[in-house]
Order: C-alpha cells, then sequence, then structure tokens
C-alpha cells in the first residue's frame, strides 16, 4: 500500500497520476488497470482539489493506491465542505449533455469496476474506486 498527501494545486493531478502509473506497474497490473487508475486518478485528483479544497493549499488530498488479491484500489480524500454524489446531474440526460458538471463521476463509473462515495464525520468527501483483476 502507498499513502501520497499532495497539495490542493492543479499540478498535483500530474504528480498522483505519475506516483499510481509507477505503483500499479510495480505491482505488476496490466496496461487495461494501468490505463483505467490513470484516468480514475486525473479526474477524482482534479476534482478534489478544485471542487472539494478549492484550491486552498492549507488542505490537502489524500491519496492511497492499494495492490489488493482482488484488484486494484484509490481512495481519493479532500477536506473541503463535501457532497452528495446524487445531487449531480446526471450527464447523460438530454438537459444535461451540453453542461460541464458530473462528467467526472461519469468517466470514473466507466473506467472503473466499483466507485463509492463517503462524507467523513470530519468534513470532506472520500471516493473509493476499485478496478477488478
Amino acid at each position: 500500500m502507498r499513502q501520497i498527501e499532495l497539495p490542493s494545486r492543479i499540478e498535483s493531478v500530474d504528480e498522483a497520476a505519475m506516483m499510481a502509473d509507477e505503483y500499479a506497474k510495480s505491482c505488476g497490473c496490466s496496461d487495461e488497470i494501468t490505463f483505467a487508475v490513470d484516468l480514475a486518478i486525473r479526474e477524482s485528483v482534479a476534482n478534489a482539489v478544485k471542487h472539494g479544497n478549492k484550491f486552498d493549499e492549507s488542505k490537502t488530498v489524500h491519496l492511497t493506491l492499494h495492490d489488493k488479491p482482488d484488484g486494484f484500489e484509490i481512495t481519493v480524500r479532500d477536506f473541503g465542505t463535501g457532497f452528495s454524489v446524487e445531487d449531480i446531474p446526471d450527464p447523460t440526460d438530454a438537459e444535461n449533455l451540453l453542461k460541464a458538471n458530473g462528467r467526472g463521476i461519469l468517466f470514473m463509473r466507466s473506467f472503473m469496476d466499483e466507485v463509492e462515495w463517503e462524507n467523513p464525520a470530519d468534513g470532506g468527501l472520500k471516493v473509493k474506486m476499485l478496478k477488478k483483476r
């Protein structure tokens, strides 16, 4: 398992993706898993920095990478105000097709096999994702 703490700035997206790529490859993950992890990391860390922590560098983004027997697990946590996933408009509805919001959630659900959101008691938002082997 690898735990990473990142500052709330946009450069952290590439940093997180590079570290996840290295770790996934060192664990022997396939190209398919590594590709899915890259996309999920980029989207979730970008959301944590931009929407969660609102670029507040006094807040960090916590990233956990865990190679498990059933797959590769990613957890991304911000320390913003949190939100409910159900409140985000479905980007596939006709009325939302031209809106920019909600696509990241769709991407994460598309590329990962399991995606769960949680609002921890001490604030923020935590997303846990699994790409099965």
